[in-house]
């Protein structure tokens, strides 16, 4: 006799939902970019009125942050996916499903507050356990500060962000574990040409303490960063670009045992379906990269092959 699980079936009739929802945008993301380009084939406005309104750029860039915080009194909800693809050997993904809520109380001051879901699935790869597994895996708020506003005054926005996070499941492994870490970033952006074209530098330097289960001892690691983008508004609606990642592994807070460093290249595309609602789209993959021991090429032990990356907002 035959037994079924109800939580598989439950949970591969919900995989089998979401690809098509996925199906679904995407094919909706291609007509919206079919129709933008078609209207304009020349990338010239078709009415006497100028279309490339000013956009704001937090979400331009894909896993690059724009120094935007959004309109005073502005609020939205945020459904955003982000996934790691690709370890040494055997098969491996990482899919985390963010809940966020935004809100803009001030002109200089903006929050987020996310609830994170994860899925992890590993088969012999080198180094993780086998594990298929989704699970609630913690919380996190973003709070970020508009340093300078970009505008006539200044070219370059300028923004500082700090990104608390409590964790209950390790993100590269799945394991259970407690950990807490702060993202801490310096957002600079500008646009080199008039709502048209637009580039982005971030600096990211994230400490993180945590415990597996089982485990008596806490460990200390940090990530450093710098990111760069630029993007292309190829027509009203639809903006298109790349970005450069490049991120260095530490043991510890100091920077004196670097166990890992990886670079990241991949492509961008922004569309913005109504003035309230956008789907940004982001993947990378590492071109290059080392393991602290390890002489094989690219660091497939702090970072991941491949990423990417899905936002979609609404604004109320």
């Amino acid at each position: 006799m035959v037994r079924i699980d109800p939580f598989r079936l439950t949970w591969a009739k919900l995989a089998a939902g979401t690809a098509s929802a996925v199906a679904l945008v995407a094919t909706f993301a291609c007509a919206t970019v079919a129709r933008a380009l078609a209207e304009e084939p020349d990338g010239q406005p078709a009415a006497s009125t100028d279309p490339y309104h000013e956009l704001e750029t937090k979400y331009l860039f894909g896993f690059t942050t724009g120094s935007d915080i959004g309109e005073e009194g502005e609020k939205s909800i945020e459904f955003e996916t982000t996934a790691a693809l690709g370890k040494r050997r055997g098969s491996y993904h990482m899919v985390e499903q963010e809940f966020e809520f935004e809100g803009v109380p001030s002109q200089f001051f903006a929050y987020e507050l996310s609830a994170h879901v994860t899925n992890h699935s590993s088969n012999s790869v080198e180094g993780i356990d086998n594990i298929d597994r989704t699970q609630f895996s913690g919380f996190s708020t973003t709070l970020s500060y508009l340093i300078v506003g970009r505008g006539p005054g200044s070219p370059i926005g300028l923004t500082f962000s700090a990104q608390p996070e409590w964790a209950r499941a390790d993100g590269t492994s799945g394991v259970r574990t407690r950990d807490f870490s702060t993202a801490f970033k310096l957002i600079a952006d500008t646009e080199l040409i008039s709502n048209r074209l637009y580039a982005a530098v971030n600096l990211l330097f994230q400490p993180e303490i945590a415990k597996p289960s089982g485990d008596l001892s806490w460990s200390r690691t940090a990530t450093a960063g710098v990111t760069a983008a630029l993007t292309y508004r190829i027509a009203p609606k639809v903006t298109m670009g790349g970005e450069v990642e490049y991120y260095r592994a530490y043991e510890g807070f100091d920077f004196r045992s670097l166990d890992g460093h990886a670079l990241y290249i991949g492509p961008t595309l922004y569309i913005q379906f109504t003035p309230k609602t956008f789907l940004s789209l982001a993947f990378s993959s590492q071109v290059t990269g080392h393991a602290t021991g390890d002489g094989r090429s690219l660091d497939l032990v702090n970072f991941e092959r491949h990423r990417a990356n899905a936002k979609l907002e609404f604004e109320f």
